[in-house]
């Protein structure tokens, strides 16, 4: 199995009952729908493409895995599809992951992130930004990604608009300049992150751990600070204005 597919099924597997018998049948469920995926290695990365469009957000969480696979293999060897794949990904998310409020959430606040969006949201944090045109930007908004894996993710100037990230992993990640307003953040893992001029207004940090993060320029304009862990944190040339840091 490629890495998308073996990481996205760790994160199955955490999301899950322990029982083999189901893990195995998702297992051979992706297989199969891979190796039909495979098949269409040979045809034009156009038509892999139309494929991927048709299949995506349609079907099983298994097939959604796997064109999710051929998809980033289409961006990586083929440029010029590179952002027109990165939208449909960040449009997948949006729509198979639609912003829940906290108050709303009766259990499991920080549960994982299903499997297919871990999977699309690695792609997405892992692409080659280089590849990324000029004034363009990914948008994530009004998304429910919380205990998503996003350790060292590239998501700077990403529209994280009103995000529920409760308890994501965003350790090393690089958030520079990153639209996070109103965006939940509790119990967030930022350790060493990179939120240099990111927009935090009216963001939740509760108990977010931010030691050694770079707050440099970071608008916290009444964010949420309470219980937040800002060991080493750099905050010169912060907008600490109304930022509530007790209840």
């Amino acid at each position: 199995m490629l890495t998308v597919i073996i990481d996205a099924f760790h994160a199955m597997k955490n999301i899950l009952p322990t029982n083999n018998s189901q893990l195995s049948k998702i297992c051979l469920g992706i297989h199969a729908f891979q190796e039909k995926v495979n098949q269409t290695q040979y045809r034009s990365p156009k038509e892999r493409l139309r494929i991927a469009i048709e299949q995506l957000g349609n079907k099983t969480i298994e097939s959604n895995l796997a064109v999710i696979n051929d998809l980033e293999q289409i961006a990586q060897n083929h440029p010029q599809y590179h952002w027109i794949i990165m939208q449909m990904l960040t449009n997948f998310v949006r729509e198979n992951a639609l912003y829940i409020p906290q108050e709303e959430i009766t259990s499991n606040p920080s549960a994982k992130a299903r499997a297919d969006i871990q999977a699309a949201l690695t792609v997405i944090a892992r692409r080659d930004v280089n590849k990324d045109p000029e004034n363009e930007q990914l948008d994530l908004s009004h998304t429910d990604m919380r205990g998503a894996n996003l350790n060292k993710a590239n998501l700077e100037q990403t529209n994280l608009y009103q995000a529920n990230l409760a308890g994501a992993n965003l350790r090393e990640a690089n958030l520079a300049g990153a639209i996070l307003s109103a965006a939940n953040l509790e119990g967030a893992n930022l350790y060493l992150a990179n939120l240099e001029g990111t927009i935090l207004s009216a963001a939740n940090l509760e108990g977010a751990n931010l030691c050694g993060a770079n707050l440099h320029c970071a608008s916290l304009y009444l964010a949420g600070l309470h219980g937040a862990i800002l060991n080493d944190a750099i905050l010169d040339g912060a907008n600490l204005r109304e930022t509530k840091f007790s209840k």
